[in-house]
């Protein structure tokens, strides 16, 4: 689906709003979106899995797991890339039902339904998907993207213009999803004469921090160093190609790099936080205790300061 290809005149269809491709496989799943953002999101991605891996090699790792979601995961990404998506949505399926709490499966299930269908623009078990989605977490991007388009298909666009003004108000500024958002809104909008350029407008005042915020805004606050920055808009969009494995190693990178920059300044504390916070993320409560400790041991004035945060983090 090209993205500025147009809805057809007189109504709406599959081929009109699907327009967000894998760019939504990027939302709230990326881990190195969740580190920088502080967000809750969805667990951690999977491991393991070379970049190089060929869908056969990546097909044995998966029948040969049987408790970790991830190499099926990895699987469904690398079939949904090659536009593949029967067999995407076989290994989404596996993903599931090996973790059936991660939001991020159930939406890439359903959206991956979505683009197999051959007559159904929402089949019902893409539909089920996305609200098992949104059930999970009521944030996910993807699942509130095509509950929305049903609307849409429903006849209630002006329930599917509002509901994705919503998206857009939600959505952080640079988001790779949004160019697509907008151009959706303005299509659904121009083809059943309801006038949202200045909802659009209303939608986009207010709205989270740009990616690219020093510090990453509320994780490091307004004192954060203006050379710590989390990271930009461009790397988020890339990580959007890379399969989740690949996301976890890029998130590694980024925290490795945070790292170098607190031994050059340790009494960024701003910085040691975010790095705590990381390391959460990542499933690392160890690392983020070492982290306290060698921020206390460089900050010892502000110790309070570090294990407060420490402990709204869960670090023990």
């Amino acid at each position: 689906m090209g993205q500025g290809e147009k809805l057809p005149q007189g109504g709406s269809s599959k081929a009109g709003w699907v327009l967000l491709g894998a760019a939504l496989l990027l939302a709230a799943g990326s881990i190195g979106f969740n580190i920088y953002q502080g967000s809750g999101g969805a667990g951690e991605p999977a491991a393991a899995a070379s970049g190089d891996a060929s869908i056969e090699q990546l097909r044995a790792a998966a029948e040969a797991s049987t408790d970790d979601a991830g190499p099926w995961g990895d699987l469904a990404f690398a079939y949904f890339n090659q536009g593949q998506y029967d067999e995407a949505a076989a290994a989404y399926r596996r993903a599931v039902a090996i973790a059936p709490g991660e939001a991020v499966l159930w939406s890439a299930l359903g959206e991956t339904l979505v683009l197999a269908s051959k007559r159904e623009p929402l089949p019902a078990e893409a539909l089920q998907a996305f609200e098992k989605a949104l059930a999970l977490d009521a944030e996910d991007p993807r699942a509130r993207y095509f509950l929305a388009a049903k609307k849409d298909l429903d006849k209630d666009h002006e329930g599917a213009i509002a509901a994705w003004l919503d998206l857009l108000a939600d959505s952080p500024q640079g988001a790779p999803w949004e160019a697509d958002l907008v151009r959706t809104i303005e299509q659904v909008g121009q083809i059943n004469k309801i006038d949202v350029a200045p909802r659009i407008a209303k939608a986009q005042e207010g709205r989270k921090p740009a990616m690219i915020a020093p510090g990453s805004g509320a994780v490091a606050g307004a004192g954060a160093s203006d050379n710590l920055r989390g990271p930009t808009a461009a790397d988020v969009a890339a990580a959007g190609a890379m399969k989740p494995s690949e996301q976890r190693t890029m998130a590694e990178g980024m925290v490795e790099q945070l790292e170098g920059r607190l031994a050059k300044e340790p009494a960024n504390i701003d910085g040691w936080i975010m790095l705590m916070r990381s390391r959460m993320t990542l499933g690392e409560p160890a690392k983020a205790k070492a982290a306290l400790d060698a921020a206390v041991k460089a900050n010892p004035g502000a110790a309070s300061r570090l294990r407060e945060a420490a402990a709204q983090l869960g670090v023990t």
